[in-house]
């Protein structure tokens, strides 16, 4: 291939740099450490690690097997408590969990013997919303994640990525602040996977809800994030923060999409041979 055809068929492949202009900081993490202690035990499992994640941000944490991803997610969420450092919620200490965040589990976590809707309004119940209010904001929520032809069905007449849908319709509907995602998508295959990513970001045009999303896919977080925290190996330390310039939807055979992920991939290899 000539120079001069090279230069005409590249704008194909050039990722748009985005507009997004996200506001102040909705989630101020400082100087955080957690240490598990256990039969007189101790292991570290974060470290010296403070971070802000800015509204309507879509941050993805990666970083190697079992180095603390779940752990911060945890923390943020208010399930553990921190052996040092502080997270304040916009601007509030984060002691307990609340109704400002909503978590979505890689193992669905729904209730079966309820229908979609039921699982959806769930939420909503336990905070004494109104009957009809529930109901009204169960359906709006089903109907953006594309579940209102299943709106009554059982959850055992579902596929991974509807019941992973209605776990989003779920978390969206209490209208929390903060959306934490465990590897929601990693329990499916590649095909539903992608499906479901494209889903999330068409869900999430419509909020501007903040998200912190766990995952071991580097594709998935170059995909969706607009920036992504590459960790250490236990104890987790942030190694690099990478901003993501590039407007959605992305074009993951781009040649600038490939040259960040295998980027990434190599980092986080380095960083378990020296750890290794």
């Amino acid at each position: 291939m000539s120079e001069e055809q090279s230069e005409e068929q590249r704008p194909e492949c050039v990722i748009q740099e985005s507009t997004k202009v996200h506001s102040a900081a909705s989630i101020q993490i400082r100087d955080l450490k957690k240490v598990f202690r256990r039969d007189e035990v101790e292991t570290v499992a974060l470290d010296d690690f403070s971070l802000d994640i800015r509204k309507g941000e879509l941050i993805a944490l990666v970083g190697p097997s079992g180095c603390g991803k779940t752990t911060i997610l945890r923390l943020i969420a208010g399930l553990t408590e921190p052996t040092s450092g502080e997270i304040l919620i916009n601007g509030r200490p984060c002691t307990a969990p609340g109704a400002d965040r909503g978590m979505v589990f890689q193992d669905f976590a729904l209730f079966p013997w309820r229908s979609v809707r039921k699982n959806v309004e769930f939420g909503l119940e336990v905070a004494g919303v109104p009957k009809e209010e529930r109901r009204e904001r169960a359906e709006r929520y089903i109907n953006r994640t594309g579940l209102e032809k299943f709106i009554d069905a059982r959850v055992h007449e579902l596929s991974g990525g509807m019941k992973q849908r209605v776990g989003i319709a779920r978390a969206l509907v209490c209208h929390p602040d903060v959306i934490l995602m465990d590897e929601p998508f990693g329990a499916l295959d590649a095909q539903t996977r992608n499906i479901m990513q494209v889903q999330l970001l068409k869900i999430l045009e419509k909020t501007d809800q903040t998200i912190v999303f766990v995952t071991h896919s580097v594709d998935e977080a170059v995909f969706l994030s607009d920036r992504i925290v590459v960790l250490t190996k236990r104890p987790a330390r942030i190694k690099e923060i990478i901003d993501i310039p590039w407007q959605r939807p992305r074009d993951r055979a781009c040649s600038e999409f490939t040259a960040l992920r295998k980027r990434i991939l190599t980092e986080l290899e380095e960083e378990n041979v020296m750890n290794n």
